[in-house]
């Protein structure tokens, strides 16, 4: 049966989502209503494709898809949500999403964006060992050691990580970091590095950010 993971704040569709995607031959271990939650109870749990509203009590849904990315799980996310306007959508595309469905919607129309995502769907990479984002607090965790990030360095790094190992290029980083259209200078963006650079130093990652130079960034 294909696995699914649902995160939904609201009680009465989150009990007609699990049931009806039950009904239509998904298996729903995960289905809660903040973005903690879900990241407390995926470990050992391996869905195919997430849910996610954006809206969330406790956490933006794209910063929950950005921390979900950032442990290395490449699961298709798909976003529901009340807000469907294009710049909304290009910001839930540029935290990592694979679809977008505004509320409100047809319940087969889910079903077989759900179908198509799995199909369409990769496998997964290790995580960074050691780091973990929070995206409830905007926190970076490495083993007993923390520090906090604003909302713009949980963005570029999560991003970053995402990604490691590539090359990030600067355009990227505003786009997943900043809201769509925002004017963002060059020196801006470098000193969000800067900073960034100093935050994991703190917590014994020193070195771990390189410059490409005229491109972007990458991370190790």
């Amino acid at each position: 049966m294909p696995t699914v993971a649902i995160v939904e704040d609201d009680s009465a569709l989150r009990q007609v989502l699990g049931r009806g995607l039950r009904e239509e031959g998904f298996e729903v271990p995960v289905c809660v209503s903040t973005g903690s939650d879900l990241l407390r109870q995926i470990d050992g749990v391996t869905p195919e494709v997430f849910v996610v509203d954006i809206g969330l009590p406790d956490v933006d849904g794209r910063d929950l898809c950005l921390a979900l990315r950032a442990r290395g799980v490449d699961t298709p996310v798909l976003f529901l949500t009340a807000r469907g306007g294009i710049t909304d959508r290009l910001a839930g595309f540029h935290s990592g999403a694979d679809d977008y469905l505004p509320k409100p919607f047809h319940f087969d129309e889910l079903v077989v964006r759900l179908l198509a995502l799995i199909r369409r769907s990769g496998s997964q990479r290790p995580a960074p060992p050691g780091l973990h984002l929070d995206p409830a607090s905007h926190t970076l965790r490495d083993g007993a050691r923390a520090v906090s990030l604003t909302p713009t360095e949980f963005r570029m790094l999560a991003l970053l990580l995402a990604r490691r190992g590539e090359v990030v290029r600067r355009q990227a980083l505003i786009n997943a970091a900043w809201p769509p259209g925002a004017m963002v200078h060059d020196n801006t963006l470098d000193a969000y590095v800067v900073r960034l650079r100093r935050k994991l130093t703190e917590i014994g990652r020193a070195g771990v950010v390189t410059t490409i130079r005229g491109v972007g960034y990458s991370i190790s």
